[in-house]
């Protein structure tokens, strides 16, 4: 198995019983063709959850809002995501070993990158900033 696949599956157990332990019920989409990974069950109703594997500076979470569809190693489509195709844009941080919960109406019409701040900025600016704090839970 290749270790971008392995990262990837670790991401998705790693999410997954995070979600477990916040409370909620998950299913997995049968196949590699869905535009998510997970399932969460919230008050009855699906919500569609993709997981990305991380690793942080320890003062930023980088989360990449997109996948690439490759053939024969080249990229032949970047897919963004958006609330139209996910509810949840999840990421486990492999450096704080800690789960990362974006809701997908805060990635507009498909943005390429969204950051989480583990640590205020040095210059101590505030806004327009994410705190990375405000993303561990499913809300």
């Amino acid at each position: 198995m290749a270790p971008t696949k392995q990262k990837g599956d670790m991401a998705e157990l790693r999410v997954a019983s995070d979600l477990v332990r916040q409370g909620y019920r998950i299913a997995l989409p049968f196949g590699e063709d869905c535009d998510f990974d997970l399932v969460l069950l919230r008050d009855e109703r699906f919500e569609r959850v993709q997981v990305k594997y991380v690793t942080s500076n320890g003062r930023v979470v980088q989360i990449g809002c997109s996948s690439n569809s490759l053939t024969n190693g080249k990229v032949m489509k970047i897919k963004r995501y958006t609330h139209e195709t996910i509810d949840w844009l999840a990421a486990y941080d492999a450096t704080t070993d800690r789960c990362f919960y974006v809701p997908a109406h805060l990635l507009g019409a498909g943005m390429r990158l969204i950051s989480l701040r583990l640590v205020p900025a040095l210059n101590n600016q505030k806004r327009f900033t994410r705190d990375a704090e405000d993303f561990e839970v499913v809300r």
